[in-house]
């Protein structure tokens, strides 16, 4: 039987946000953890806001809606904000009631940098692996490094000479550029539109990009990131990051790392040793000898790490599809990094609740 066209519009309805989600959501097993890293994140918060004056968007909302756009590949906050107004899952996520108003774009963007000038993200990242921990899902021995690349919000026809000098265009809005014929370095060009960003490209055949790397040190028992950095492009910057990354954990027990042939030099081998950490770096043996020789790729470990290394791409693959990094939406190093980072937090947040679903 065909239904009614019933158009006529109900004039009181009594329902909240939380009844319309549905029960086995996922989001249901996220945001419990989220509401737990805030509240141990309290402190910090208090210290970031004066007493007196007009009060602010909350950082609790900050952070879940930075959560949301991530989760929900939003394209920008300006789109978040729209959403929100109608969207019952972000107001239930963000606490708030059905009747009220969605953020303005331009307010949103100005509490943002809040978060950015006291590093909160490194904060609320520092607390979901700690809650990770506290959940013992971490491997406190055996970890992965890598890095990829993010392109950056910026047109190749904004690299141009520092001297201000234009190389020749064409007619119409979208002028052409011809390139040809140029030598374009970083030292004599530089992107107008984000100037931190580089020119760059991982292998040969591949088209150089302006863009940013990202860097991430996850565990080897669920593939859960443990730290991340995002770095300005260059040819020794994933080494350096990963070193880096390592220092910020020391005091913990650390045994193996294991990292694409990439990695295999003698420097980044040695900084390792040092460390106390075994290289169970992939060698790249193509018409040059390896730095990781048979001390390290006779044992088992070696193969199981190689194996276990690979699970590190799961983490840029949903970061580029899911989380939005595919083409960096911010100008600059510190917005990207803070972008960079609560993506990672998202990941592993989703990370956690699927493996709680494993073991229940």
């Amino acid at each position: 039987m065909r239904g009614d066209d019933d158009r006529q519009a109900e004039m009181l309805i009594a329902l909240t946000p939380d009844q319309l989600v549905p029960t086995d959501h996922p989001i249901r097993r996220i945001k419990p953890v989220v509401e737990a890293v805030l509240a141990r994140l309290s402190p910090l918060f208090d210290e970031m806001y004066a007493t007196r004056g007009r009060p602010s968007i909350p950082p609790e909302h900050l952070l879940k809606a930075s959560l949301l756009i991530a989760l929900f590949s939003v394209r920008s906050e300006r789109q978040f904000c729209e959403r929100l107004q109608y969207d019952l899952l972000f107001k239930w996520f963000l606490d708030l009631n059905v009747g009220d108003r969605s953020f303005n774009p331009t307010t949103f963007s100005k509490n943002r940098e809040r978060l950015l000038r006291h590093r909160v993200a490194d904060a609320f990242f520092a607390e979901v692996v700690a809650e990770a921990q506290r959940r013992q899902l971490l491997s406190s021995e055996h970890f992965t490094v890598d890095g990829t690349l993010l392109e950056a919000w910026a047109s190749l026809k904004s690299y141009r000479p520092r001297d201000g000098q234009d190389p020749p265009t064409g007619g119409g809005r979208n002028a052409e550029v011809d390139f040809r014929g140029q030598r374009r370095r970083r030292e004599t060009h530089a992107s107008t539109t984000d100037p931190e960003a580089r020119l760059y490209t991982k292998g040969s055949g591949q088209a150089a990009k302006l863009c940013y790397l990202g860097h991430v040190l996850t565990e080897n028992r669920h593939g859960l990131v443990v730290d991340a950095e995002l770095t300005v492009a260059g040819g020794y910057a994933e080494r350096t990051a990963a070193l880096a990354m390592l220092d910020r954990r020391r005091g913990r027990k650390q045994a193996t790392l294991g990292a694409d042939r990439g990695y295999d030099t003698r420097d980044f081998v040695a900084g390792l040793r040092e460390r106390g950490v075994t290289p169970h770096v992939a060698q790249n043996d193509r018409n040059r000898r390896s730095a990781v020789d048979g001390r390290t790729t006779r044992h088992p470990g070696y193969a199981v790490s190689q194996r276990r290394r690979k699970r590190v791409e799961e983490v840029f693959g949903w970061g580029k599809t899911v989380g939005g990094l595919r083409k960096l939406r911010y100008v600059g190093r510190a917005r990207n990094e803070l972008c960079f980072k609560l993506t990672a937090a998202a990941y592993n947040l989703v990370r956690m609740a699927k493996l709680e679903t494993m073991t229940a």
